[in-house]
C-alpha cells in the first residue's frame, strides 16, 4: 500500500503533531525520499521520536523503511512522462490555467482502475445515497441526474433532512460522497454512520487527509481550484459524469431498457418542446 493510502487509512488516529508531519510528506515528497529524520522533525518542527512513532503508526518498521517506500514511489511517479511533464510545469498560473490543470488531473485520477472500482458497487447496490458539501454539490446533482435515469433506488440526499431521508439505508447499500476541504460536519458524520451500518462509502473527495478518506479505499482525490472565492465545481461534475457512464456500461441491457422506458414516459407526457428553428431570412 502507497504511503498515501496508509495515512488515508488512519488519518483519523492521527495526533495533531502526527497529522503535521503527514502534511508536509503528502506536500513534499522529496523531503522524505532524500531527506533524514533529523530534517523532517526540523521541517515539522517536532522530535526524531516523533518521527519513528509515526511511521510505526503506519505500520512501518522505522524510518529507514519509510523513506524505502517513499524513493520506490517517487521513481515510479517520474517514470511516466505525463507525470514528469506536470512536474516541469508547476508555476502560479491565473484562474484559467488552475482550471485547465485541475481538469486534467481529474481525468488522470479517474483512470479505468479507479471508476470500474466505484461503479461497480453503485450499479449492484440496492440503493445509492448522495450526500454532499455546498462547493461539491453541483457534482451530486450531476450524479443524482445521471443514475436516477440509468437505474431506479437513487436518492440526493438535503442536509436539512439528512435522518430522515437516511434512516432507510441498509447494509449492501452505496453512499457516495463528495466533498472538499472546508469538508461539512453533516457530510462527514453521515459517511461515517452509514459506514458503522455496513454501508459501502464511495468518495470523492481531495486528498489522503480528507476525514472520508479513512472510510473507504474506493475513492477518488481530486485537485479543486479557487475560482474566484470559490472552489471550483468542475473536477466534481468530471468524476459525476465519467462515473455515471462507467455505471451505464457495467448495466449493460439493464440502464438502456430504463432509459428506453424514460423515453416513453418522455414522449407521452409531451416533456419536450416541439420546436424547429425558423427559417434563416435568406433561405
Amino acid at each position: 500500500m502507497s504511503i498515501k493510502n496508509l495515512i488515508a487509512s488512519i488519518n483519523d488516529q492521527l495526533t495533531p503533531t502526527e497529522r503535521c508531519i503527514a502534511e508536509a510528506v503528502l506536500e513534499d515528497p522529496m523531503l522524505l525520499t532524500f531527506g533524514t529524520v533529523s530534517a523532517l522533525a526540523d521541517r515539522v518542527g517536532t522530535s526524531r521520536a516523533s518521527i519513528v512513532r509515526f511511521a510505526s503508526k503506519l505500520g512501518i518498521e522505522g524510518y529507514s523503511e519509510l523513506q524505502k517506500i517513499a524513493r520506490a514511489e517517487v521513481s515510479e511517479q517520474f517514470s511516466s512522462p505525463s507525470q514528469r511533464v506536470r512536474h516541469q510545469n508547476e508555476t502560479v498560473a491565473p484562474t484559467q490555467s488552475k482550471m485547465e490543470g485541475a481538469m486534467h488531473a481529474a481525468f488522470s485520477a479517474l483512470d479505468d482502475a479507479c471508476l470500474t472500482a466505484m461503479a461497480t458497487p453503485i450499479a449492484t447496490a440496492p440503493n445509492v445515497w448522495i450526500l454532499s458539501g455546498e462547493t461539491s454539490m453541483a457534482g451530486a446533482h450531476a450524479l443524482n441526474s445521471g443514475l436516477s435515469m440509468i437505474r431506479p433506488s437513487v436518492r440526493l440526499v438535503q442536509e436539512h433532512s439528512t435522518g430522515r431521508d437516511l434512516c432507510g439505508a441498509l447494509k449492501g447499500d452505496v453512499a457516495v460522497v463528495f466533498d472538499f476541504a472546508r469538508y461539512r460536519r453533516n457530510a462527514v458524520i453521515a459517511a461515517r454512520t452509514l459506514c458503522d451500518l455496513g454501508v459501502t462509502i464511495v468518495a470523492i473527495t481531495d486528498g489522503p487527509l480528507s476525514p472520508l478518506s479513512s472510510l473507504t479505499q474506493l475513492r477518488c482525490e481530486l485537485a479543486v481550484p479557487a475560482v474566484g472565492p470559490f472552489d471550483s465545481s468542475i473536477p466534481a461534475v468530471i468524476a459525476a459524469e465519467l462515473l455515471v457512464a462507467r455505471v451505464v456500461q457495467e448495466l449493460g441491457d439493464a440502464s438502456l431498457e430504463r432509459i428506453d422506458r424514460l423515453e416513453v414516459f418522455w414522449q407521452a407526457t409531451g416533456m419536450f418542446l416541439n420546436y424547429s428553428p425558423p427559417p434563416s431570412r435568406g433561405a
